[in-house]
């Protein structure tokens, strides 16, 4: 169920707002410190311009030995406050980043539906590269803060010696920003294009590799690679667009710096040849002129990550602000309750009415596939109980009155195409590690032969989408995980399609056997299963047609037997 502030809508400044909120101490200290390095790199002509100005000029070797220690101060100021500085701003941008990518996963993961126009490897993309630049934020703001505080005391203290040097850093520094503003925000747009081609390209790749088998089975793999050459090659044009761009920022900003700089320098020059400032405040304006061009560029590059970061942001939004399509309820159901099927009017189901009673095995023999899709996709909550008519009831309860955690812990819908993750066996089968029949599970599955043929038995490697495992291996690894859950009501849809005549028969027998005194849905057409379910259903177009044992059908209902008989 959706948490109150994954429900308010969350735009991208919103976003920014909130890792800016939760991370004030941590900026207050970065930017203390970030300001005591600017200082101290502030400090460091200004102390040369008064050695110059009175050290050298009394000729004392105390006072060139206490100058001399006073820049050794200095050092070590802008040497522990860089470290420690950064230390605390790079902490903080790590953690929230990964804040950002538990956020966006958890949404992702939401068994309500969510009405996002993005594929799972653009979420991906958001959760990882739009995470960690929009927590960029953290860091800018203490960098634009000193940076800025660098630049107001530079030019105090060239105002001091005279006037116009310190106007001539203010107007120049307010001409630079204003150039370079409206360059970075041609790279925020340039940079939301890059990040969604880059997204597409990711999202293609996802799906290659997911269909990367029956691709090669029907020769449609090389077309398929052209199609993910054609949406990579867009992604790289744009992503050398944005680099240009950048190219282009960096180098004027860096060609404004070092003007701004060139500036200062011979405007001091000139006034020191005019005998209207000293040689000691030459040197010291000289030395700022240098000093400056390094905030002066770190302040210039801000804009461009405040825009990327905002960039990040609003992809993120996508996710996170995305309304669900269902709003769940709150309850919970009886435990040990039935399953209703009253009136379901969804897709291919046309009325669908039927009841399990608590403790039986009941098969569904549908002689449309769509039928049998459409009525896992309903019991699986794939489709919010809204989009369809008729009611499907837990205990007595309308689904649409119980929360979708309460839904999940009572009623399991394994699917025949079940995801198969990296990890080992007894991973894929016990995820959260607290099954206490994973044994049975194991058993009942006919996976042994599998933990038998590796010495690492359940310990086994399993490798990303089980690629290293047969059809009926992944099958099977895939009903071992919905047996071992042991929820109270089991719905399995066509869970042996991949397995032997053989190995279905006594899959049949021990899942019947297993789930004994649990409520039991099976979808299928094997006749191994129907036969060992208490009672059949057949839906065809949609509706219950038939109702009875397996064996009884196949006596008195030709249809039936067409249908399933092998």
């Amino acid at each position: 169920m959706n948490t109150p502030d994954t429900q308010r809508p969350r735009p991208g400044t919103a976003i920014l707002r909130t890792a800016l909120r939760r991370n004030v101490g941590a900026m207050v200290w970065g930017t203390v410190l970030m300001g005591l390095y600017q200082a101290g790199e502030t400090a460091f002509p200004i102390a040369l311009g008064l050695i110059v100005e009175h050290a050298l000029q009394d000729r004392s070797p105390i006072a060139l030995a206490l100058s001399v220690g006073a820049l050794a101060v200095i050092i070590t100021t802008v040497s522990l406050s860089w470290r420690f500085g950064m230390r605390v701003l790079q902490k903080a941008n790590t953690t929230e980043a990964h804040r950002w990518r538990v956020r966006v996963a958890s949404c992702a993961l939401q068994p309500v539906a969510r009405d996002v126009d993005l594929k799972s490897g653009e979420v991906l993309t958001v959760a990882t590269e739009d995470a960690d630049q929009t927590a960029d934020i953290i860091e800018v703001v203490p960098l634009l803060v000193s940076s800025l505080a660098a630049v107001v005391v530079t030019a105090v203290a060239l105002s001091l010696a005279d006037l116009r040097l310190g106007l001539l850093v203010v107007a120049g520094t307010v001409a630079i920003l204003s150039v370079l503003t409206v360059m970075s925000r041609r790279i925020g747009a340039g940079t939301r294009e890059q990040q969604a081609r880059v997204a597409r390209a990711g999202a293609k790749v996802a799906d290659l590799i997911i269909g990367l088998r029956p691709l090669h089975g029907f020769g449609g793999n090389h077309a398929a690679f052209g199609s993910y050459r054609r949406v990579s090659t867009d992604a790289k044009r744009q992503a050398i667009t944005v680099a240009r761009v950048n190219g282009v920022y960096a180098g004027t900003a860096l060609a404004l710096n070092a003007v701004l700089a060139a500036a200062v320098s011979l405007t001091a020059g000139w006034l020191a040849f005019q005998r209207q400032i000293t040689i000691g405040e030459l040197v010291m304006a000289v030395g700022l002129a240098q000093f400056i061009m390094e905030p002066l560029k770190m302040f210039s590059e801000m804009p461009k990550y405040v825009m990327m970061a905002r960039a990040s942001a609003d992809r993120m939004a996508l996710v996170l602000s995305a309304p669900p399509v269902a709003a769940p309820g709150t309850g919970r159901p009886a435990p040990g309750g039935g399953l209703q099927v009253d009136g379901v009017r969804h897709g291919a189901l046309r009325t669908l009415k039927f009841d399990v009673a608590p403790g039986e095995f009941v098969a569904v023999a549908a002689y449309q596939p769509r039928a049998a899709a459409d009525l896992a996709a309903v019991l699986a909550l794939n489709v919010p109980p809204g989009a369809y008519e008729g009611a499907v009831r837990l205990g007595g309860q309308p689904l649409a009155e119980l929360s979708v955690e309460a839904v999940r812990g009572h009623l399991l819908v394994n699917p025949y195409d079940g995801e198969i993750f990296a990890g080992t066996l007894r991973s894929n089968i016990d995820p959260s590690g607290t099954s206490r029949t994973v044994a049975e599970a194991v058993e009942a599955s006919l996976l042994t032969d599998v933990v038998a043929l590796h010495p690492e038995g359940l310990e086994y490697a399993v490798r990303d989408r089980g690629a290293n495992l047969s059809g009926g291996q992944r099958q099977r690894l895939s009903l071992a995980r919905a047996l071992a859950a042991d929820t109270g009501i089991l719905v399995l849809h066509d869970p042996t399609t991949a397995v032997d005549a053989v190995t279905e028969q006594l899959i049949a027998r021990r899942v019947a056997a297993l789930r004994r005194g649990r409520t039991t849905l099976v979808i299928t057409s094997s006749p191994a299963l129907l036969d060992a379910a208490d009672r059949v259903l057949v839906l065809d177009d949609g509706v219950v047609t038939a109702e009875d044992t397996h064996r009884n059908l196949l006596a008195t209902d030709e249809d039936y037997c067409l249908a399933v008989a092998r």
